[in-house]
């Protein structure tokens, strides 16, 4: 039987550290909401038959945004939780009745709204041919300083061979499913799978692919796209 593959974006957050009048998802980006972006970009690969997004129970913006350009690909499941981990792990039990344990699922931020189609496509053929499923991810670039309390230097961490994790985080749906059912309060999915014991591929991405976290990530996050013709 061959797999499918299918997106899920969460977007049930309430983006405190970013501040404004609405979630973070909804703030206007080149002429879209910004969670607009991140199902468009997923949608990109032709193989992905449609993309999921977990919303929080009470989420009264989505339905007042034009989603109609992406059709029945786009699905959304009003079953956020309380934390990232919990969100995921709803929406992947939300989607069971659509999606086979061996399906591929690409976990993705709603506030990466710039990934790249070439990006999409290098995750999808790396990891396809890997069981332990794989992420994008960044070499660490920078000199990093460990703190002490009182923010001060108290060593300089070796950086070698250290990736900073990014989104999508593509593995099987059985597979993901059972990782977070076994864990609690991971920060990204990778991690609840290494707990199975599995280790997932790292597929280099490029740093465009950010999270915006503070409203003057959006003044980054317009250049990106608007160099790409985009708005």
């Amino acid at each position: 039987m061959t797999s499918r593959y299918f997106g899920l974006i969460v977007a049930a957050g309430t983006g405190s550290r970013f501040g404004g009048p609405a979630p973070k998802q909804y703030q206007g980006l080149a002429g879209r909401p910004m969670l607009h972006h991140a199902v468009r970009s997923l949608l990109t690969a032709g193989e992905i038959e449609a993309v999921f997004v977990v919303l929080a129970a009470d989420d009264s913006a989505f339905r007042s945004h034009d989603w109609s350009e992406f059709g029945d690909r786009l699905a959304p499941l009003y079953c956020g939780g309380a934390s990232r981990h919990d969100s995921v792990l709803n929406g992947l039990v939300a989607a069971s009745s659509a999606v086979d344990p061996e399906d591929w699922v690409l976990v993705h931020d709603a506030a990466r709204p710039c990934l790249g189609r070439d990006e999409l496509r290098r995750l999808i053929d790396t990891v396809a041919p890997e069981e332990t499923g794989g992420i994008l991810a960044v070499p660490v670039a920078d000199t990093l300083k460990r703190a002490d309390g009182e923010q001060r230097i108290v060593a300089t961490e070796a950086r070698a061979g250290l990736w900073q994790a990014q989104t999508p985080q593509m593995f099987r749906h059985g597979v993901l499913l059972q990782a977070l059912e076994q864990s609690s309060n991971m920060t990204d999915e990778a991690s609840a799978v290494e707990r199975l014991g599995l280790r997932p591929k790292l597929v280099e991405g490029r740093a465009t692919n950010f999270k915006v976290t503070y409203p003057a990530d959006l003044e980054l996050a317009e250049l990106i796209l608007r160099g790409r013709g985009i708005g």
